[in-house]
């Protein structure tokens, strides 16, 4: 290569050296100040602490692929790094998303070539790999040529195949707890290196405390709120709650649609109504109402919940879920928060019973165990010619020529009991009702048209 050649080419790369720097000085704030080792993770005891699995596993380098699920900013591929560093093995981070099978096959191929690396690939996301992909890592994974990390914010029992789970050991991460939060925004602030020390800010501890609240422990998400607040405020400024105020009124809450935040709050929803806390049902309808759910899947859910869950105890419930469900489609949001609100209180402190969904399942149960019973034949149609010459509705009993509609006719060849009312609300009449009917039949046992029921 010629002169001008060695020149144009040292010119090339000091450029490529100089806008690195450049996007390094505007990294954000949450990624300046990622943990460099084990020691400045925060906030995930569970998995951390003194007498755990995991830090014993990284200090003796002895573990096989990990897995990390938990909720987004709760430090997975922070750990990722952090392990590859401590062990010093070569990290391949790739993101599932942006991945495709030709990447993934390069990366395996490196691996198997330079097993000095002891390369560790960390895999973002790894929910949105598909099976074929998933099925790609097994080989290497199973013959040790890479170490896998996978990290996930969704079920891995759901989204991660069984082989490669079965390979994996699996770790769960919870959001991080205000306090450590907290403890983190106060460091970015004062430092200087790494954080944003160099603007000299200060911050009362009720900011830190609402800030780390209010970012439903998601640590990146409290970072990047705290730079976004200080580069508003001028240098040497003070951090208060006022400021904060300012700041909340923009901000959305953390709610993800259609992965584990939906279904954990909707659980959290209907457990709440089930177990008559109106306050926590209120809670959690806001708290879906807020993240952007919408409304008709929460009245769905009240449709469901009045026969499931309040029953015959109230048989008002059913026809006023009915109604929230048509309010929510006439009406839309916002305003329909408060049919919603309606409802939820309602069902909420309505008296509990589950005995229909006890008698379905259990008649189901029955008739997948015992087979199909025959219609009995004086229950059967007989209204043409030909049916009645087959004794059709022979010995059939009309109801209504029997005292309270009573006749002691079976309705079954073999009588089952799947109903069983309980001693809630309006069912307890039920049950009495029912104990009369019994006597009724029990003395009228033995008509014409088939057996009394028993």
């Amino acid at each position: 290569m010629g002169s001008d050649g060695q020149a144009e080419l040292f010119a090339g790369l000091r450029g490529d050296r100089e806008a690195g720097e450049r996007r390094g000085a505007h990294r954000p704030l949450a990624e300046r100040m990622r943990p460099r080792c084990l020691a400045e993770v925060a906030g995930q005891e569970r998995v951390l602490g003194e007498s755990c699995l995991l830090p014993r596993l990284i200090a003796t380098d002895s573990f096989g692929s990990l897995l990390f699920y938990g909720p987004p900013g709760c430090g997975k591929t922070t750990l990722a790094e952090v392990i590859a560093r401590e062990t010093k093995s070569r990290c391949v981070r790739v993101n599932a998303v942006l991945s495709n099978v030709a990447e993934l096959r390069e990366h395996l191929r490196w691996a198997r070539s330079r097993p000095e690396d002891r390369t560790l690939l960390f895999i973002d996301e790894i929910h949105r790999f598909n099976r074929a992909q998933q099925d790609l890592l097994l080989p290497d994974v199973e013959a040790g040529n890479v170490r896998l990390i996978g990290a996930t914010t969704h079920n891995p029992g759901f989204y991660v195949i069984p082989p490669l789970l079965s390979r994996s050991h699996l770790f769960r991460l919870e959001p991080l707890p205000p306090a450590a939060v907290a403890g983190i925004l106060r460091r970015a602030l004062e430092d200087a290196e790494r954080g944003l020390g160099a603007r000299r800010m200060t911050a009362t501890p009720a900011f830190f405390e609402g800030l780390s609240r209010m970012c439903d422990g998601d640590l990146r998400r409290a970072l990047n709120a705290l730079e976004t607040i200080a580069l508003g405020e001028p240098t040497g400024s003070e951090l208060d709650t006022p400021v904060l105020e300012g700041f909340a009124r923009e901000r959305q809450i953390r709610y993800d649609a259609n992965e584990d935040e939906h279904y954990d709050t909707a659980s959290a929803f209907i457990k709440s109504m089930r177990g008559g806390d109106p306050d926590a049902a209120l809670y959690w309808l806001v708290k879906m109402l807020e993240g952007g759910e919408d409304p008709r899947f929460i009245a769905r859910r009240l449709v469901i919940f009045a026969s499931e869950d309040v029953g015959l105890a109230d048989p008002r419930a059913l026809p006023l879920a009915t109604a929230v469900f048509e309010a929510c489609e006439k009406i839309g949001l916002p305003e329909c928060r408060l049919n919603l609100a309606h409802g939820v209180v309602f069902l909420a402190t309505a008296p509990k019973s589950n005995s229909t969904t006890e008698a379905v399942g259990k008649a189901a149960a029955h008739l997948k165990e015992r087979g199909v019973q025959p219609v009995p034949m004086w229950l059967r149609d007989g209204h043409t010619a030909f049916n009645k010459k087959l004794g059709q509705g022979e010995g059939y009993l009309y109801s209504h020529e029997f005292p309270e509609g009573v006749s002691g006719q079976a309705y079954m060849i073999e009588p089952t009991q799947f109903y069983s009312p309980k001693e809630s609300g309006a069912e307890r009449h039920i049950a009495e009702r029912l104990a009369r009917w019994k006597d009724l039949r029990r003395r009228a046992g033995g008509r014409d048209g088939g057996p009394a029921e028993g």
